[in-house]
């Protein structure tokens, strides 16, 4: 099925969701599996099975699906790769190797709402042990639940007790951004190129896929040299406007 294809079909079953057809759903996670395949290839390695990474990947497919408005006018792949991204890395991050209780979590937080209220107040930085005592717990569990919270393991926590702001939301995970960029890239050069006429799609092929040089291309397709690099120019001008 070319990107074409895949473009109208992702389409149509859009359509019937937002129509109400349940069935769609399901249809539509099915089609797209794939793209959620390529995603969780990238985060192999991390301490996550696979398949495993498939099935996070698939709840961010679904959100995907589930928020998407076909107004947006951009295709359907394009708009779901950042939340399969964001789903699979959510999970890694929260399900790493040191798992931190909420309660710690949460302590930390109060915590630090403690030192920022002493230091904004008072013009001092309070010790462990005077923050500790405030919030009616032992030194030692303090220590422990200001380290919960630090930047690479709070991301996900809320912050200062707030239930609608979360670190996640005001610290930049910049990594992340420029991962799902590249996929996203990716995903939408993918789909220009299936648009291309088949005499375009053979050229692309061989000359940036399998590193063919014009030569060889024109005497598989049975054309001359310069026939090749004419069309190539032309590719390159329709990618770039198609693209832009």
């Amino acid at each position: 099925m070319d990107q074409t294809t895949i473009y109208e079909r992702n389409t149509l079953l859009l359509e019937r969701i937002q129509a109400g057809d349940e069935a769609a759903e399901a249809e539509l996670v099915e089609e797209n599996l794939g793209l959620v395949r390529t995603v969780a290839r990238r985060f192999l390695d991390r301490g996550t099975e696979y398949e495993d990474l498939v099935q996070i990947g698939t709840i961010g497919m679904i959100k995907a699906i589930r928020s998407f408005s076909l107004e947006r006018g951009t295709a359907f792949s394009t708009y779901a790769v950042p939340l399969i991204v964001g789903e699979i890395r959510r999970h890694l991050r929260d399900d790493g190797p040191v798992k931190v209780s909420r309660i710690y979590k949460r302590q930390g937080v109060s915590l630090l709402h403690e030192k920022n209220r002493i230091l904004s107040e008072e013009g001092r930085e309070a010790g462990i042990a005077e923050l500790a005592q405030r919030c009616g717990i032992s030194p030692e569990e303090a220590a422990i639940s200001l380290d919960a919270i630090s930047p690479v393991s709070s991301l996900s926590d809320f912050v200062y007790g707030e239930d609608s702001v979360t670190y996640e939301g005001v610290i930049a995970d910049e990594e992340s951004e420029h991962e799902s960029e590249r996929i996203c890239d990716r995903v939408a050069l993918a789909q220009c190129i299936g648009k291309l006429p088949p005499l375009w799609r053979k050229i692309v092929l061989m000359r940036y896929y399998r590193g063919m040089t014009q030569s060889e291309t024109a005497q598989l397709l049975g054309v001359t040299q310069v026939k090749v690099s004419r069309e190539e120019k032309k590719i390159l001008a329709a990618l770039k406007e198609e693209l832009s």
